[in-house]
């Protein structure tokens, strides 16, 4: 696998984390891509950490905290019972309506349900952190990857 650099941009601040963000979910779409159900389930970490738990789990955390605590839909619990190709869909899918409702909504704009959390944040704020979550995920995603059959790159 190629290693991929970051695209570079002069634009303003939504396009720039819209770009990088996209850049995050792609490398870790690139890191599956190829491996079948067994080898994506495949425990190497003593966390149980797998490739598909981490598809799973950024398609929740983008639906989690843009579609419910930025927006306030409801939302549905992950599914937990796919194989691979159908994480993959679902992330895709999530990437659609989240960048929709961001298209739709100010950077400065508030959530509107926190759970009780006390503290509210801005969309600026929930894009920089699904752009950590992601980079980091994309990170054990790399590690994973070069464990299972030694494929390195972003």
């Amino acid at each position: 696998m190629a290693d991929r650099k970051p695209p570079k941009l002069v634009a303003d601040e939504r396009t720039t984390l819209r770009a990088l963000l996209q850049f995050q979910r792609d490398s870790v779409v690139r890191k599956v891509d190829g491996l079948d159900d067994d080898a994506a389930r495949r425990r190497l970490v003593d966390s149980g950490t797998t490739l598909l738990w981490l598809v799973q789990h950024l398609a929740y955390a983008e639906t989690l905290w843009v579609v419910h605590r930025f927006a306030g839909q409801p939302i549905d619990a992950i599914r937990t019972d796919t194989g691979l190709e159908a994480a993959i869909d679902d992330y895709r899918t999530t990437w659609t309506r989240v960048d929709a409702i961001v298209d739709d909504s100010g950077l400065d704009d508030m959530c509107r349900d926190m759970d009780g959390d006390d503290r509210p944040v801005t969309l600026r704020w929930v894009l920089m952190h699904l752009l950590e979550e992601t980079a980091r995920h994309a990170g054990h995603a790399d590690i994973l990857r070069e464990l299972i059959d030694g494929t390195t790159g972003r």
